[in-house]
Order: structure tokens, then C-alpha cells, then sequence
């Protein structure tokens, strides 16, 4: 006894314009041809700016985030705590508490 085996749903015609267009991508799938999205146009300002910005991080000399002024109350008050720090005037961690008195 052989058995068969039946091919369940609806028959699918071959030569349809949407079987022959899958057929196609799937050729073209196979062998790398298939390209997917918007292509890019490398002669665009957008494209120029993205290849200068990839040439200086290679090169390091892209600069990321905002830059620091040095000038400012909060870089000054940063300066002057490191200096104290190095001369060894900042005692880390929090003040003991001697009786009623805060000990630095």
C-alpha cells in the first residue's frame, strides 16, 4: 500500500503574475541582487558630512559632547577642590559627629 499525500488548501497557479514576481525575488535573493530601502545618494550633503565625520573619528579627532567652559563658577569650583585635594586638605567622606560638635 503506497501512501499519498495531498497538498491542502487552494492550487496555486504557476504562471500568475504574483508567482512569477516571487519566483523572481527569490532569485534574486539567492544570488545577492536583492536590494531592500531607499538607495543612497553618495554625492548628497548629508553623505559628504557623514564621511568627514567618520574620517575625524578615525582620525580621533572628533570631539563628542558640549564643550566645557572653562571660565564657568562650577569649573572654577571643580579646580579649586582638586588643587585642595592634591595638597591633601580634603578629608573624604562625612564628618564625625564629636558630642554636640561636627569635627571636620
Amino acid at each position: 500500500m503506497k501512501n499519498e499525500v495531498k497538498k491542502l488548501g487552494r492550487p496555486v497557479n504557476e504562471n500568475s503574475v504574483r508567482q512569477q514576481r516571487i519566483k523572481e525575488l527569490e532569485f534574486k535573493r539567492e544570488n545577492g541582487l536583492l536590494k531592500r530601502g531607499r538607495p543612497v545618494d553618495e554625492n548628497s550633503e548629508r553623505q559628504k558630512r557623514i564621511s568627514e565625520l567618520e574620517e575625524k573619528r578615525s582620525k580621533g579627532e572628533l570631539k563628542r559632547g558640549r564643550p566645557v567652559n572653562e571660565n564657568s563658577d562650577r569649573q572654577k569650583r571643580i579646580k579649586e577642590l582638586e588643587s585642595k585635594r592634591e595638597l591633601g586638605l580634603v578629608k573624604r567622606g562625612r564628618p564625625k559627629k564629636i558630642g554636640n560638635e561636627i569635627a571636620a
